[in-house]
């Protein structure tokens, strides 16, 4: 009798996984492909006190590409549907922690892009807004060995947040 029992919840399990479906769909951006098909992004020129040369091109394909790799969107040079523009503001360092001997332990570097988003099928989305991403290295390690590394970093992170803003319905 148990093991009819036993038998028996296993075949009603194997029923109910099987009847079952699940499904899950992941997109990543809430665009109206009826209604937007190009978007026009600007060159982002550095207006920063601090400039590292590198950078502006770094950022710059890094946001086209984020744009061209998850969107359908065509990029244009003029009237786009979607326009993003603005400038990098700031690249800055500064000391972050002290060590027991009064000296500097870890320095912050930060990076930050205003943006300018306008929607032309929908201004209502338009906006204007300032992007920060900021990474840390030991002092004990000069700059020059850790910027690439840390500003790749921090572009991805400033792209990946300029995306969500405009496009991504979280």
């Amino acid at each position: 009798m148990t093991k009819r029992i036993k038998l028996l919840s296993v075949l009603a399990f194997v029923l109910f996984l099987c009847a079952c479906k699940v499904s899950y769909k992941f997109n990543m951006s809430s665009i109206d492909y009826s209604k937007v098909k190009t978007i026009q992004i600007a060159e982002f020129p550095i207006r920063s006190q601090y400039v590292w040369g590198p950078m502006g091109p770094m950022f710059n394909n890094t946001l086209k590409d984020q744009f061209a790799d998850h969107t359908k969107l065509i990029q244009v040079k003029r009237n786009g549907d979607i326009k993003l523009d603005g400038e990098i503001t700031n690249y800055t360092q500064r000391n972050k922690s002290v060590s027991a001997d009064g000296f500097s332990a870890q320095t912050e570097l930060a990076i930050t892009v205003n943006v300018r988003f306008t929607n032309n099928a929908n201004h209502n989305e338009d906006f204007e807004r300032q992007f920060t991403a900021t990474s840390t290295y030991e002092t004990t390690q000069s700059l020059a060995a850790v910027q690439e590394q840390l500003v790749t970093e921090m572009i991805d992170d400033i792209c990946d947040q300029i995306f969500n803003a405009c496009v991504a319905n979280w």
